[in-house]
């Protein structure tokens, strides 16, 4: 099936430019891979948002577990003087 997709002529001719450099033999091979690139960093991004949500649960766990932990900057500085 195919579809008639209306673009400014500029816009065709970046998109025609952008292909033939970056060695794709059509534009739509090309808006092919864009995609792809595309869906593989949302789902990278949602992968990274997932690992960062169960960090925060973990950070959580830990100082009700613990209590919160007290910043050990000056105790690493102390220990360096000596």
């Amino acid at each position: 099936m195919h579809q008639t997709l209306n673009l400014s002529e500029g816009l065709y001719q970046q998109l025609e430019a952008t292909a033939r450099s970056g060695g794709f033999d059509s534009i739509e091979e090309f808006i092919q891979k864009l995609i792809e690139v595309w869906q593989a960093r949302v789902e990278e991004l949602r992968r990274r948002q997932e690992q960062v949500r169960r960090i925060d649960a973990l950070h959580e766990q830990f100082a009700a577990k613990y209590g919160t932990m007290n910043d050990s900057v000056e105790l690493i500085r102390a220990d360096r003087e000596r």
